[in-house]
């Protein structure tokens, strides 16, 4: 095996695609420092503390779903010294509603779990289920494939209308996190395939126990500083300087110098790359205009506490609109967190927290029959995700030689998930 030389890396930024860029780097022989703004690293998907009654809350900035097909991330848990399945619920793909209709799969090898659970599902008539499954078959025979531009909603015209709202519209929002008229059709067919049409257990849902800061970037954060890498949280990096042809310096707050670095990873939010590329004064046009042209979706959580065991289920979908905009809600107390903590997630969110908050709890008292909310808090992370529309050209990984960038929203097969974010920071390390 060739010997690959050693550098010092500097990734910029400790979320799940930094964290994944750190180890990957670190197990190649570079040495790394990370440079995270915040004092808890996991970017957008982190832990959050809530003060509530005399006592601090970890609750997270938004409910993620992880699924059995994550497989680069559940290796990377595991890789860390996370242990999975302590640390994740693991549940066949449920699509249920609060009077049982919906979608629930048995646990059966792919893709006859898919067919048994369409055959079983609640509230679906057989034209419904037709429909469906006509539709899957073209997909495949397609072999998930469709025209670039072709909008989820267009990819999906011929399945029936309880199908579109109860299984497509829902499936869409959480998997690309952008309205299904306005959602990449290729996109999701390859989240189908991955997930549905591959291995078995790639469509399971796998619901986080732990806070997100826990569930991996604390760990991968434990597992480089071990092996002599840096972790400096709190620190923001203002500049990058190139000097010469191999090296940069990275400058912080009042210029203070933080370090030359062989090479950098800008491992932040695209805001903050555009800006680090821009201070490297470099001719970047082509790459700061696909990032800048970049559009996002916001995502909400509304976290409120009702006494007892309200739901049924972990989790259960909801009937949304306009003014019932949730699309889920976790019951946090089955999932090891404090008893009767509910957290509702409102995907492709538009209202502000505070008609958001109202809102919410009108659609829990009508559809969940739960008048006595009590609102902790509600998240709003207005940029949460870049709108996953048809043919959108996102930016690529390498920048400049020795200048790279990773997250979900690089060029990439997936949408902006966890497994997107985490496949990126792998793929740049390796591209070192």
């Amino acid at each position: 095996m060739k010997k690959v030389a050693t550098k010092h890396l500097a990734v910029i930024g400790a979320g799940w695609a930094g964290c994944a860029a750190a180890v990957e780097a670190t197990r190649a022989g570079h040495h790394v420092t990370v440079f995270e703004a915040s004092r808890t690293p996991g970017g957008r998907a982190r832990r959050v503390d809530v003060a509530h009654d005399g006592q601090t809350l970890a609750l997270d900035n938004g409910q993620h779903i992880l699924i059995g097909a994550y497989s680069e991330t559940l290796k990377l848990m595991a890789d860390v010294g996370v242990n999975v399945p302590a640390s994740l619920h693991r549940m066949p793909l449920t699509l249920q509603f609060p009077d049982g209709s919906g979608l629930k799969l048995p646990r059966l090898p792919a893709p006859v779990d898919a067919l048994i659970g369409i055959l079983r599902a609640k509230g679906w008539s057989w034209a419904d289920r037709f429909s469906l499954l006509k539709t899957a078959t073209q997909w495949r025979l397609r072999k998930f494939q469709c025209p670039p531009h072709q909008s989820v909603a267009d990819l999906c015209s011929k399945v029936s209308p309880r199908i579109m709202a109860t299984l497509i519209k829902p499936l869409c929002v959480s998997a690309l996190n952008t309205p299904a008229d306005r959602a990449s059709g290729q996109v999701f067919l390859r989240v189908l395939r991955d997930s549905l049409f591959a291995a078995s257990g790639g469509s399971d849902l796998l619901l986080p126990r732990v806070d997100l800061s826990a569930l991996l970037p604390n760990a991968a954060l434990a597992w480089l500083t071990a092996r002599g890498g840096e972790a400096q949280l709190g620190t923001r990096v203002q500049s990058i300087t190139p000097e010469g042809d191999n090296s940069w310096q990275l400058g912080g707050a009042e210029n203070v110098a933080l370090g030359t670095f062989d090479s950098v990873i800008l491992a932040c939010p695209p805001s903050d790359a555009m800006r680090l590329v821009q201070s490297t004064s470099l001719p970047n046009d082509a790459w700061l205009a696909q990032t800048q042209a970049l559009q996002y979706e916001a995502i909400a959580t509304v976290y409120a506490l009702v006494p007892g065991r309200p739901l049924a289920e972990p989790m259960l979908a909801l009937v949304s609109s306009p003014t019932y905009p949730a699309q889920f809600v976790f019951d946090r107390g089955q999932l090891n967190g404090p008893e009767g903590l509910l957290a509702f997630v409102v995907s492709a969110s538009q209202p502000g927290s505070a008609e958001l908050t109202r809102q919410v709890a009108a659609q829990a008292k009508d559809q969940l029959g739960i008048s006595n909310l009590h609102i902790l808090q509600t998240v709003v992370e207005k940029r949460a995700t870049f709108a996953c529309t048809p043919g959108l050209q996102r930016p690529a990984q390498v920048i400049a030689p020795g200048l790279l960038a990773c997250g979900d929203y690089v060029d990439g097969p997936y949408p902006a998930t966890l497994e997107g974010a985490v496949r990126s920071g792998l793929q740049a390390a390796s591209l070192l």
